[in-house]
């Protein structure tokens, strides 16, 4: 369900699977790893229920967790050190109990939406609120049944966040005050657990994200929908942020519902469907390298490699559980529900396993997306959070 990506510039905001899909601008990595698995050079055991990921800015560390019902954002030094633990509210206990959404640090700044549905900026030195938004009181939407799970989108002085309500269903909010930019009453349907993206085509901004039954296409400077395709599946559960790429835009969901690729007009106003495929990740995203989308299943429990310009499978392999994918230096860093870590070479030709490992430490569901950075990825797996050297 989550993740946050990492930029060596502090003023740069931090964005959900690293603001590229998923892919890691590492180099150096380890070919292999050891037998027994990467080092751990440390890790902190007492995050409390959840499924954040980790945004790294600045030389620290952010992610969030719920100790008896209460939310926490933690900040780290990047050895590992708790720089604050700071509580911001009742957090998501009815179901998969624990945090969801990863934290957005930009400058002195830090946002983050409450599995409740409460969008709130803190004050990245103590961890005070600067402004919080009650989506759900305030905006009209409605709390899901497994929560509020979205990443925010930083861009400039805009933060951009998915209400899901009938009159402001998708928002654009000052992010320094809170105050709304605009608002869309796109299809009027709930939000579906989607991170939107936001990407440039021909110098059109766009925001393109689901709700129960829609793909819906957005202008991001004035909030005007400008397209929507139909994807539903059953139990609206859309949790992974689409692919753009060269005019293109690939999107997926669970369930059995699989994924499909759209063209979009040379103004961004109009989409056409190009192809479907069975693809059908839940949470776990998927990566784009060389021309070819690799990602695992859902009901098609499997690893899949497709080929971005026809959707044909490359090839599809069940060595290792699904879950999330995320890509550096040429290699697959792949995270399955059964606690593997896997590095596979990224081939089309077949799922070259190259060396794998089982997370031990921490609790309950592998569901948290990765994060590399300077040579260590971090892994959150329930009240833990673990660092590997892979350099």
């Amino acid at each position: 369900m989550f993740l946050i990506g990492t930029f060596a510039n502090a003023q740069e905001p931090t964005a959900w699977r690293n603001g590229t899909g998923g892919i890691y601008n590492e180099t150096g990595l380890l070919d292999e790893w050891p037998e027994d698995g990467p080092e751990i050079i440390w890790s902190y055991e007492a995050l409390g229920q959840g499924h954040s990921s980790v945004a790294i800015s600045g030389g620290n560390i952010y992610t969030s967790g719920m100790i008896d019902e209460t939310g926490y954002l933690f900040k780290f030094t990047k050895g590992g050190e708790l720089v604050y633990k700071k509580a911001y509210g009742p957090e998501f206990s009815k179901s998969w109990y624990g945090t969801r959404g990863t934290p957005v640090v930009v400058g002195d700044r830090v946002y983050l939406v409450s599995g409740h549905g409460k969008l709130t900026c803190f004050n990245d030195k103590n961890g005070e609120k600067v402004w919080e938004i009650d989506m759900v009181y305030n905006l009209g939407g409605e709390v899901l049944s497994w929560g509020y799970n979205e990443t925010p989108v930083v861009d400039g002085d805009i933060i951009y966040a998915t209400p899901g309500g009938k009159k402001h269903n998708f928002a654009a909010f000052n992010r320094h005050t809170g105050e709304m930019i605009w608002s869309s009453t796109g299809k009027g349907e709930l939000t579906a657990y989607c991170t939107p993206l936001l990407f440039v085509h021909n110098g059109r901004k766009i925001l393109a994200t689901h709700s129960e039954s829609f793909l819906m296409g957005f202008d991001a400077e004035t909030g005007e929908m400008l397209w929507s395709h139909k994807h539903p599946n059953k139990f609206s559960v859309h949790a992974n942020t689409p692919i753009y790429h060269d005019g293109g835009l690939f999107f997926f969901s669970g369930y059995g519902q699989g994924a499909g690729k759209l063209e979009l007009s040379d103004d961004g106003s109009a989409i056409e469907h190009v192809w479907s495929n069975p693809l059908d990740s839940r949470m776990g995203g998927a990566v784009l390298i060389d021309g070819y989308i690799y990602g695992s299943g859902d009901y098609a429990r499997d690893m899949r490699c497709v080929d971005w310009k026809t959707g044909e499978d490359m090839y599809t392999s069940q060595e290792i559980g699904k879950g999330v994918v995320i890509a550096a230096d040429g290699k697959l860093y792949c995270y399955s529900d059964r606690g593997e870590l896997a590095l596979v070479n990224v081939t089309p030709e077949k799922f070259d396993l190259v060396s794998e490992t089982r997370v031990t430490k921490g609790s309950e569901q592998h569901w948290a997306h990765p994060v590399i950075h300077e040579g260590i990825l971090y892994l959150r797996h329930g009240q833990a959070l673990i660092a590997y050297r892979i350099k």
